[in-house]
């Protein structure tokens, strides 16, 4: 295999340095300013790597923001697989869901930049001028309520597959509006711990999946 003389390696760690620096500044920025208030030259600043930089590494500011949340996602959901790791098998299916969520406030706690942005193109809409990111933030709402619906599953298997995919089905919408209300009360700073919502989460969603149960 060929080697890379001294200064090419020492290029492609620069490079590598200099890109990762783009998507945490950019994500940084954006999550307070949003997409269309974020400028190349307010990323320039706040890096300090010169334009060239940021036209090197991805073509368009659209682009940018595009590869800011697919690492932003791939880091949210790799850290709520590792959150919800050798979960409860006993108990009831409130209690089982209640781990489930205390875990997931414990990553809304601390990916905070990547989820505010995400909000924010949600309700602003400015990702339409971005396509790539658009199918971006879609995906990363589409894969949100499928783990919802994994862990409510997950949640109500003693009672029968047939019981827990009825539940996930009817639950995993509510679920995920019910994190997003929790978000932006953390972000409010409304003086509420992110987990006691989620306590009062597992037990509205129970009660539910209760109610949908004996309705059958």
């Amino acid at each position: 295999m060929e080697k890379l003389a001294p200064e090419a390696r020492t290029g492609n760690r620069r490079g590598r340095r200099s890109r990762q620096e783009i998507l945490d500044a950019t994500a940084r920025v954006m999550s307070v300013r949003g997409y269309a208030g974020t400028s190349m030259s307010t990323l320039v600043r706040e890096t300090g790597l010169p334009k060239s930089a940021f036209y090197h590494h991805f073509e368009s500011k659209a682009g940018l923001l595009s590869a800011v949340m697919a690492k932003g996602a791939h880091g949210f959901f790799d850290a709520m697989r590792e959150a919800h790791r050798n979960p409860p098998e006993g108990g009831t299916p409130r209690e089982r869901l209640g781990w489930y969520l205390h875990r997931t406030g414990d990553v809304l706690e601390n990916r905070e930049e990547f989820l505010r942005l995400l909000l924010v193109l949600v309700m602003s809409r400015e990702a339409a001028e971005a396509p790539e990111a658009l199918r971006t933030v879609i995906e990363v709402r589409d894969e949100g309520r499928d783990y919802m619906r994994h862990m409510i599953r997950s949640s109500f298997a003693s009672e029968g597959e047939d019981v827990a995919n009825t539940v996930a089905d009817a639950l995993a919408h509510f679920g995920m509006a019910g994190f997003d209300g929790a978000f932006v009360s953390l972000q409010s700073r409304d003086g509420k711990p992110i987990s006691e919502f989620m306590e009062r989460l597992a037990d509205a969603m129970a009660a539910i999946a209760e109610a949908l149960v004996a309705a059958r």
